[in-house]
């Protein structure tokens, strides 16, 4: 733990009321922050690295039988069973983490994610593209003792600012994922007279985007093994490496209103802190809240944002699965036919751009806007992104190519400011909890709810597709029209956020 910080004067309201207490900022640890952002980056590029060829792959096992209108039901089963089986396991591997620390739990995730994407490489059968995606979601556990390790290295003075730099290490994930599957798929394709001169790559077209993934899981684990130091405290205390000193002191933690209307006077607004007793003791903070009635978190303040986050999680995976999918699929059958090559670097753009734009544009929308405003208006952009896809096909199908461009430059803008959702709708949750003893509780259930909607939606969403297609289903564009539904009715259901959010 980071040496617990002093408190400058408590300022008094104009009634004499306290109502902050401002702390003076610990620096941060920023080379175990760093490694701890590379173990984080792993799992969204190895997540990621499929998008631009898996449609090509599922074609080439031969499982569809010839009929390109059948890949988005066996696509989105390679998609869905990932996050089925990580939201099955991943507070399995947060509690083993309590007991044996946070350094081994790590260092297997990143191995396993390094095996399992070799593995994805070498299959060429349905079935072993099956074994290795589940094994991947299995062993992949880093997410949750990642922000625990965060946790537990800061305090309450730079907490936020160790955890705002996390969306940049999952955007730099993504964009190294679509990076290096749309330009190292099918190498010998490519490049027949260098890289094509070796079999390898003829029976394996997907192998070298999948090696050089699993190349910096792989690097990423010799750095956790040689500098990350253990965070848990009672595992570094017998380890002889114990970093953390100092007495526990309950923080005073500021009080804020956030009204949702603009506000040049709001700072930047960020989810409820952990007192230093929780930060401290994390395990016996997480029995504590364990032995917390679970049905304390059974309210409204709470349930709604959770839903919402479950229903986001849903509509935004849907999103992404269509991409690949809808821009791989040949332009006479409602796509655009693109390439590996091409798709992975729309998507590397799109993710660049996104991840930069979410780190500077936020806060300051936040303060405009105000949360809920921010949240709806955001919302409502993905109407666009889906409502664009039968657009672009259309323009497609009349070699209308500087038109298409256009319309997918405007998807991408509209997917960029949809993303402010996941921001705004964290923010809800951790304010909603009646007590801090209950924010581990409240976090494990928007983050199991969102890994299962996240497994749903792919093989939903490209079900759909599939079945659009052989039943010309309003033209083969059912898929997007039936999306565009969900969007609305999930704006209706936004009203029902609070107007103001209220940290204690």
């Amino acid at each position: 733990m980071a040496e617990i910080c002093r408190f400058s004067e408590e300022k008094q309201s104009s009634e004499g009321e306290l109502v902050e207490a401002v702390p003076l900022r610990t620096p941060l640890p920023k080379t175990q922050i760093a490694i701890l952002l590379l173990v984080q980056m792993p799992e969204q590029l190895t997540a990621s690295v499929i998008y631009p060829f898996v449609n090509q792959l599922v074609r080439s096992t031969g499982i569809t039988g010839g009929n390109e209108r059948k890949t988005g039901y066996y696509a989105g089963l390679i998609e869905s069973l990932y996050y089925a089986v990580e939201a099955v396991t991943i507070l399995q591997w947060g509690r083993v983490s309590d007991h044996i620390g946070r350094k081994p739990v790590i260092l297997v995730g990143l191995f396993g994610v390094t095996l399992s994407i070799v593995s994805f490489g070498f299959s060429n059968r349905f079935w072993m593209i099956i074994l290795s995606r589940c094994a991947q979601g299995a062993l992949n556990g880093n997410m949750g003792v990642v922000k625990c390790s965060m946790t537990e290295i800061t305090d309450a003075s730079n907490m936020a600012q160790a955890f705002a730099w996390l969306p940049l290490a999952w955007s730099t994930g993504y964009t190294l994922g679509f990076l290096i599957g749309g330009v190292l798929s099918d190498p010998a394709a490519h490049w027949p007279n260098s890289v094509g001169r070796y079999p390898l790559f003829h029976r394996y077209p997907y192998f070298l985007p999948c090696i050089v993934a699993a190349s910096v899981s792989i690097s990423a684990w010799i750095i956790t093994l040689l500098f990350l130091k253990e965070s848990l405290r009672g595992t570094a205390s017998m380890n002889g490496s114990g970093s953390h000193s100092g007495d526990t002191k309950k923080l005073v933690v500021q009080t804020a209103t956030i009204h949702d209307k603009p506000a040049d006077a709001q700072a930047d607004i960020l989810p409820r802190m952990l007192d230093e007793a929780e930060i401290a003791s994390p395990v016996s903070s997480s029995l504590e809240s364990t032995r917390t009635d679970f049905r304390s978190i059974l309210i409204p303040s709470v349930m709604i944002p959770v839903v919402h986050y479950g229903l986001l999680s849903f509509v935004d995976q849907c999103m992404l699965v269509l991409m690949p999918l809808m821009y791989s699929t040949s332009r006479s059958l409602g796509g655009l036919g693109f390439s590996s090559n091409t798709i992975g670097l729309v998507m590397m753009v799109w993710s660049m751009l996104n991840g930069t734009i979410q780190v500077y544009a936020f806060p300051r929308l936040l303060r405009r806007f105000g949360p809920k405003r921010l949240y709806i208006t955001s919302f409502a952009f993905y109407l666009i992104t889906f409502s664009t896809y039968p657009l672009m096909n259309y323009m497609a199908k009349r070699k209308m190519e500087a038109g298409m461009w256009l319309i997918l430059c405007v998807q991408l803008f509209a997917y960029i400011v949809a993303y402010n959702t996941y921001s705004c709708i964290i923010l809800y949750v951790n304010n909603g909890v009646p007590s801090r003893d209950l924010l581990g509780a409240t976090n494990g259930l928007a983050q199991t709810l969102g890994s299962v909607m996240r497994a749903v939606g792919p093989t939903a969403v490209s079900s759909l597709f599939a079945l659009s297609l052989e039943k010309n289903l309003v033209g083969g564009t059912a898929v997007y029209w039936i999306m565009c539904t969900i969007v609305v009715l999930v704006l209706c259901f936004s009203t029902y956020l609070p107007k103001s959010l209220t940290s204690t």
